[in-house]
């Protein structure tokens, strides 16, 4: 039988914290970065990667309400990815969809147009990721990621995640029915790699 384990304390996702690396910085989201975001919502690419078909239209007044109330957000992250070199913010990383029960989380991350392919994205995941597990407690982080986006699943392969599975047909794009995978990382993967499984030995599926 296996033995009980103790729940931990709930993680505190009032505390929106500004998470520092070498090439960005992670700050909280505002209504301010609407206009340096919004190129991220009207890129069709950015559309097609994540599968998202944005019924609800894009309106600029709705997205402004929606990180307006980011800070008052308690089972949630909403961060802003600012480069460094720039100071410019680039996209957004979020930790959602906390399962208390469970101590996990999912995770997205998007870039505006431009932004990606230059390392950006991967050091966002990693400080998001990383302050998840070892500051709020978390025990699992998963995300869903389409197989028409295999940069975006290479990224996630390099900080930790690893496939566990497909969603078949998950998402009609187009006239065309694409596969997601399932990928996640655990807290006692995170321990032994902090996000660089290929310098420790431990390599993706």
């Amino acid at each position: 039988m296996a033995a009980h384990l103790r729940r931990a304390p709930d993680p505190d996702f009032l505390d929106k914290p500004t998470l520092s690396g070498e090439r960005v910085l992670l700050r909280p989201v505002t209504v301010e970065d609407v206009p340096a975001l919004m190129p991220m919502f009207q890129d069709a690419e950015a559309s097609r990667l994540t599968g998202s078909h944005d019924e609800g239209g894009l309106d600029e007044a709705r997205i402004r309400t929606w990180y307006d109330t980011r800070r008052e957000q308690n089972d949630r992250l909403d961060l802003a990815v600012v480069e460094q070199a720039t100071g410019n913010v680039v996209g957004e990383a979020v930790l959602n969809d906390w399962d208390p029960g469970n101590e996990s989380c999912g995770f997205r991350i998007c870039l505006v147009p431009g932004a990606r392919g230059r390392g950006l994205g991967t050091e966002a995941t990693r400080l998001i990721v990383g302050y998840g597990f070892e500051r709020l407690g978390l025990h699992r982080i998963s995300l869903e990621v389409y197989a028409s986006n295999p940069r975006a699943r290479r990224v996630y392969e390099k900080v930790g995640f690893l496939a566990e599975g497909v969603l078949r047909d998950a998402l009609l794009w187009e006239g065309e029915r694409v596969d997601a995978a399932v990928m996640a990382i655990l807290a006692p993967e995170w321990s032994q790699h902090r996000g660089r499984p290929e310098t420790t030995g431990h390599r993706s599926a």
